[in-house]
């Protein structure tokens, strides 16, 4: 086989990754809503387009940079859902294409690399389809991985000290699993350069983080973002919630091994012949290949343990055509007989599991917590905005009666529309600000119940966040306040007086609290 067809061949695998990543994402994507997930980030582009400040303006615990990228992507295409669907199919594209080059680098046959990587693409976005921070933090320290296996491959300095800036990335779009993957792979890398004596590794990784320190700190000053808040926001309380999941953590046989038997299935033969070299061979302890594994080893458990500890939907199992990748590439390298039968096995092992879990996480939409819902009934998002167009609207509250949402939604919005007042809205539809074109000042991303996502009454956080909302009234002469079921509409007196607030019923799922001069307002104007 001649370069050159060999070329136009690897080309067109890159473009056929790319491609399919992208608009199998997009498709998905467009299949449902689950309103406090699938609208994450939504607003909250729009919103730091129109000068509002995270920590400052709304109280953030994770997502920063993917909401500045957010930003980005609709100051440069426009705000509406197809612009927020590409955030994050352009990631699936990324992030396929990136696990393609660093298996070919592996010496990996390139149709074995294209196979496994499509298999990736189909597991790894599109679970959620729309921008989500456990996403964005796992991808993003997918590529500071990639990154530390090939600064031992190739010895570039390069590697090295773009690894932090990767790590870095991923933990401004959600703290874990970040943080485990980053303490991880520091341990193996220092272990690499001491036993091989390449302490110099140490100066790059170090040169890395630093470039990253200095890109947050002059980006958090010309952004506005105060060191205070950040601190306070996404260091110091997430600490709590982590904490007291701690506390709760039951492990069980079923969570911990049956949930993810898979994921350690593709795992045994990588385990297996490292495990027998370590045997077998001198000094294996310092090779490369050591390394390698024990870097894929780490970042596997780091995502496991991850998504025990959060109990959130599971959306790992793109670690398998992963796994199985990196497991064939161990058994390439030994003098087993019958490889072919191995490979073949592999490769048809691979296709069943991701064919298994593509029904459940990409047709069921089980993520969004759709797998109970008949994604036949949905209608088109246009009935309530055309900025939405291309979504195909229903949710699990609603599924059995998407028009009576839709009806909701659309008499919210309109009464919203005719309230020419400075008003705030507390909401986990969060889009109202976009179809509004109008600044709703809520001062959470989202709102969830068991306080991940901002302070409850009890946290010692609830003093901060009580100030923040005082701060948003104030400073914006807001006159009323709205929050839409299922919220707790009561949960507003637990940081405003009840002698501050006047209370309607508007009609079904809407209250409003009109905004009156009281002692914890004073104060503050």
């Amino acid at each position: 086989m001649s370069l050159k067809t060999l070329l136009n061949r690897n080309y067109l695998f890159i473009l056929s990754i790319f491609v399919f990543s992208v608009f199998i994402n997009r498709y998905y994507a467009n299949l449902g809503v689950f309103p406090l997930d699938t609208f994450y980030h939504f607003d909250l582009g729009f919103r730091i387009l129109q000068g509002e400040i995270p920590f400052t303006d709304i109280w953030m615990v994770s997502g920063v940079l993917i909401n500045y990228i957010q930003a980005l992507f609709f100051f440069i295409l426009g705000i509406n859902w197809n612009t927020y669907v590409l955030h994050a199919s352009l990631m699936n594209g990324l992030i396929s294409i990136a696990t393609y080059f660093i298996l070919k680098e592996f010496k990996l046959n390139i149709n074995y690399c294209f196979i496994y990587s499509i298999l990736f693409s189909v597991l790894a976005y599109t679970s959620s389809g729309t921008p989500f921070v456990d996403h964005h933090s796992a991808f993003f320290s997918l590529l500071g991985v990639y990154s530390s296996l090939l600064a031992i491959k190739k010895e570039k300095k390069i590697f090295w000290i773009i690894l932090p800036i990767f790590f870095g990335f991923g933990f401004l779009s959600k703290q874990v699993p970040t943080s485990y993957i980053t303490f991880c792979i520091t341990i193996v890398a220092l272990l690499y350069a001491f036993v091989n004596n390449k302490k110099e590794i140490i100066k790059y990784i170090l040169a890395g983080s630093l470039i990253f320190i200095l890109f947050m700190f002059i980006f958090g000053f010309f952004a506005g973002i105060k060191f205070e808040n950040f601190i306070q926001q996404y260091i110091f309380y997430p600490q709590e919630i982590g904490g007291s999941r701690i506390d709760n953590l039951n492990l069980t046989i079923r969570g911990t091994v049956g949930h993810f038997k898979f994921v350690y299935l593709s795992l045994i033969p990588l385990f297996l012949i490292n495990l027998k070299k370590i045997t077998n061979e001198n000094n294996y302890l310092k090779k490369k290949n050591f390394f390698y594994f024990i870097i894929i080893l780490f970042f596997t458990l780091s995502l496991i343990f991850h998504q025990i500890l959060t109990k959130n939907q599971t959306f790992i199992f793109f670690l398998v055509p992963l796994l199985v990748a990196f497991s064939h590439i161990a058994i390439e390298e030994t003098k087993l007989k019958k490889k072919n039968m191995l490979f073949l096995f592999l490769v048809v092992f691979c296709i069943l599991v991701t064919a298994k879990y593509h029904l459940r996480f990409n047709e069921g939409r089980k993520f969004h917590e759709l797998s109970s819902v008949d994604l036949s009934k949905s209608v088109p998002a246009t009935k309530i905005h055309a900025k939405l167009n291309g979504l195909q609207w229903i949710s699990p509250e609603y599924k059995n009666n998407v028009e009576q949402e839709i009806n909701l939604i659309n008499n919210i919005k309109n009464h919203l529309k005719s309230d020419k007042r400075k008003k705030m809205v507390v909401t986990n539809y969060s889009f109202f600000s976009i179809i509004l074109n109008e600044k709703l000042f809520s001062p959470s991303m989202v709102y969830t119940l068991d306080g991940t996502t901002y302070p409850l009454r009890n946290s010692r956080y609830s003093k901060r966040y009580k100030d923040l909302i005082i701060d948003v009234i104030t400073k914006n002469n807001l006159e009323v306040i709205y929050i839409i079921d299922p919220l707790n509409k009561d949960s507003i007196y637990d940081y405003l007086d009840q002698s501050c607030l006047n209370e309607s019923l508007i009609f079904e799922k809407l209250n409003s609290y009109e905004i009156k001069n009281c002692k914890d307002l004073k104060s503050k104007r």
